[in-house]
């Protein structure tokens, strides 16, 4: 009910549309001009004329002195032409002369009484001066012509009509009827003017309305180049921006709870084990030899610091993401950082029976880095590679100059990666075949922590794999680095 009101209310409020003060307001703006401009026309209409100044009776005294002059000069002078050239597009008048002859510039006869009337006029041959005889009513204006003091005719003016043609038809056209009719155009009008804009605002209002019910993939109809559509295009481009956020939220969340789930598995599957182990040690009722406890104790010992190892990296590994903490940047020797690795993992590759080499070009052995982080790559790439390495294989590390980069490779002899896991190998905890994951030592973060040093000295990790040979490639950007101010590690 409550809803129905507010709609009822809204309905109520339809004169406060925008749509409706926009056509109101153009139709009476067009009738209000058209009122006005018909008055201005009227009224200049009704002060036309060769002497639009003057009063009918100062026309016809004009009149009677100039065909006095007229006749004055030549006795004989042909009056309707003189008429016709001088009085044809003034208003009707007619030249009602004494010996019974009438001129006009019009070819409407004089009426009956007026001519009567100017007749009786002319009786008299002569008049003082300031005592002419006149006949003035409402609408007739009647002058004398004298030539020499002889009263020789009478200029008369007959009654105007009520309006000329142009005003008779402005008067019909501001009638009633011709406002009526003159209103329905000006809404018609209004309607073909404003009904594209009102359906564009509408498709507006509606993709509106769609965002904002969750809608991300509404958009509005960005058709010309007016304000209209380029708020569209502003909507437009914020329900984009709008949609790549969600979905940028939406992967973040997905990864999050992806990340919860396999941090909770990788943290349950050491501290299971450890469980069970103390549990049985607990047991009183269970007797266990020596060599049987010592073992025991051994286990718990490796999960234990297989659990540290995996809360150290998931740290570490926060902390590159997030920008925490600062490289420790300086130029250092490339072939150190390879031996140092080689020696860590010499005895661990001559019991795998694996060959461990590296080279190096001279061109690449000076980097500008952070020593310590870049060795825990390759370090990690180097365990990998031993760890899937079969006997008798070999594992390198290569190190050489591309352009204004330093391109370092890790490649191993083993089996190498299917291709479907090749793209997901840097993700957090991703499980590969069984063939590379024989061993259960590494924390399954190592790969994703290289990539975020990696990435943090602004450079980029790679992996290409094909069965009998697995490289990952770190490029590092090449920087000049002033001799004054570094100098390479001496202890690295």
């Amino acid at each position: 009910m409550a809803s129905m009101g507010l709609l009822a209310s809204e309905r109520a409020r339809w004169y406060r549309s925008f749509y409706f003060r926009i056509g109101f307001g153009f139709v009476v703006f067009v009738v209000a001009l058209l009122a006005a401009q018909s008055a201005i026309f009227s009224y200049i209409i009704s002060r036309s004329g060769p002497f639009p100044p003057r009063s009918p009776n100062t026309v016809a005294a004009i009149v009677a002195a100039d065909v006095g002059a007229a006749l004055a000069q030549d006795a004989q002078i042909d009056l309707q032409e003189f008429v016709n050239r001088e009085y044809a597009q003034i208003q009707p008048l007619y030249l009602v002369m004494k010996d019974g002859g009438i001129v006009a510039n019009r070819r409407e006869p004089l009426a009956d009484n007026l001519r009567r009337a100017a007749g009786a006029l002319l009786g008299s041959d002569s008049f003082a001066r300031g005592q002419e005889p006149r006949f003035e009513g409402p609408a007739v204006v009647m002058a004398p012509i004298q030539v020499g003091g002889t009263l020789r005719g009478m200029v008369v003016l007959p009654p105007r009509p009520l309006g000329s043609p142009v005003v008779r038809d402005v008067g019909r056209i501001l009638s009633i009827p011709g406002t009526a009719l003159l209103v329905v155009a000006a809404i018609v009008a209004t309607a073909f003017i404003f009904a594209p804009a009102r359906r564009r605002l509408k498709a507006l209002e509606a993709a509106t309305g769609r965002l904002g019910a969750g809608d991300l993939s509404a958009r509005a109809p960005e058709t010309g180049g007016d304000e209209i559509a380029h708020v569209a295009r502003a909507f437009n481009r914020m329900a984009v921006d709008l949609a790549a956020r969600d979905e940028s939220l939406r992967t973040a969340d997905r990864l999050r709870r992806q990340m919860l789930a396999d941090v909770s598995h990788e943290l349950k599957t050491p501290l299971t084990a450890m469980c069970g182990y103390l549990e049985t040690l607990q047991m009183p009722e269970v007797e266990l030899d020596a060599p049987t406890r010592q073992r025991y104790f051994q286990t718990l010992e490796r999960e234990t610091r297989r659990l540290d190892r995996i809360v150290q990296d998931l740290v570490d590994l926060a902390r590159l993401e997030n920008g925490v903490g600062t490289l420790d940047v300086r130029v250092f020797a490339l072939d150190r950082l390879f031996g140092h690795v080689a020696e860590r993992h010499d005895q661990d590759a001559r019991a795998r029976q694996v060959t461990l080499r590296a080279s190096i070009a001279p061109e690449a052995d000076q980097v500008l880095g952070d020593p310590d982080r870049l060795e825990q790559v390759v370090e990690n790439l180097v365990a990998n590679a031993l760890r899937h390495t079969p006997r008798g294989g070999h594992v390198e590390m290569c190190g050489r100059a591309e352009g204004d980069a330093i391109v370092l490779t890790v490649a191993d002899s083993g089996s190498g990666i299917a291709p479907e896991h090749v793209p997901h190998v840097f993700e957090r905890f991703y499980k590969v075949d069984a063939a590379r994951t024989r061993d259960g030592n590494g924390s399954g973060l190592g790969l994703s922590i290289a990539r975020a040093i990696v990435e943090r000295h602004r450079g980029s990790i790679q992996v290409t794999s094909v069965p009998g040979r697995t490289a990952f490639t770190i490029v590092l950007p090449r920087q000049q680095v002033e001799r004054a101010a570094h100098s390479t590690s001496t202890s690295l």
